[in-house]
């Protein structure tokens, strides 16, 4: 047992932490003990883990979770990009959120982690053509967590989004690689236009709570959004913008705000 576990470490130290976060869990509160066990125990890896924890969360009456877990599988098994931005994602909360102690939070109950899970899950297939399929899980995904990303929209890893109420990402957004973005988030559109219309997000950029994205606009990498905005116009990189509608108001101090989440409109110090 002691040399598996040595391997499991070696080859996947995310997962390998997760389950040893979820048996101290078990013995601290017998309680969970039968939802920990089928959520992550039960499970061989990490992709396992993520399939059940995703099709018990967005099953319903019209989709049976083991329909939705063989799905999740599928894609999983096809795409293995898919479980490395989540073991990413994983590390980002952990390193950001201060309400994460530990690594298995994010898989059992952090919405904002569930719902990216779901939306690239969704996004493989939107690009199998499987469009159908990929709407009904977004429907569910903005039912069980409030959060509304297209199946289309292009997502990064190493995300962090922080309480995750009311998130919105239109069709045509991108989201770089280390961003963070907090509650009532909007990236949108302007209006009624077709094609290519929704923001594009750099690497490292910090998005405040409530801050509204507008247009195919691009977010330079490492900017920060204060909460609240409305950004309408191009921001370059490294700055930080703020106001209705957004102007720039300072340097963003460092080249990843995202890491270090300061939200205040002083320059940040962070070693990038």
């Amino acid at each position: 047992m002691a040399e598996t576990r040595a391997k499991i470490a070696e080859l996947d130290p995310v997962w390998a932490r997760i389950t040893r976060e979820a048996e101290e869990a078990v013995a601290a509160e017998p309680l969970l003990g039968g939802m920990v066990h089928v959520s992550v125990l039960h499970h061989a890896n990490i992709e396992r883990a993520l399939a059940f924890r995703i099709s018990m969360k967005l099953a319903n009456g019209e989709m049976s979770e083991q329909m939705l877990r063989e799905i999740c599988d599928e894609a999983y098994a096809a795409e293995p990009w898919l479980s490395r931005a989540a073991r990413a994602d994983i590390r980002a909360t952990f390193d950001r959120d201060p309400a994460c102690l530990r690594f298995l939070q994010p898989l059992l109950y952090f919405k904002g982690f569930q719902a990216v899970q779901s939306q690239r899950v969704a996004h493989w297939l939107w690009g199998q053509g499987r469009h159908d399929l990929a709407f009904f899980i977004q429907m569910r995904a903005s039912e069980a967590f409030g959060v509304d990303i297209h199946p289309a929209a292009r997502i990064g890893q190493g995300i962090m989004i922080d309480h995750a109420h009311s998130i919105v990402i239109g069709e045509t957004a991108v989201v770089g690689d280390n961003v963070s973005i907090l509650h009532s988030v909007t990236l949108g559109g302007t209006g009624k236009e077709d094609e290519d219309r929704h923001p594009k997000i750099g690497d490292g950029v910090l998005i405040g709570a409530g801050a509204k994205v507008l247009g195919n606009i691009r977010v330079g990498c490492g900017s920060r959004i204060a909460a609240g905005s409305v950004v309408l116009e191009e921001v370059p990189p490294c700055k930080t913008v703020a106001g209705v509608p957004a102007r720039i108001v300072g340097d963003a101090g460092c080249d990843q705000p995202s890491q270090l989440m300061d939200q205040k409109l002083t320059g940040c110090n962070c070693s990038g």
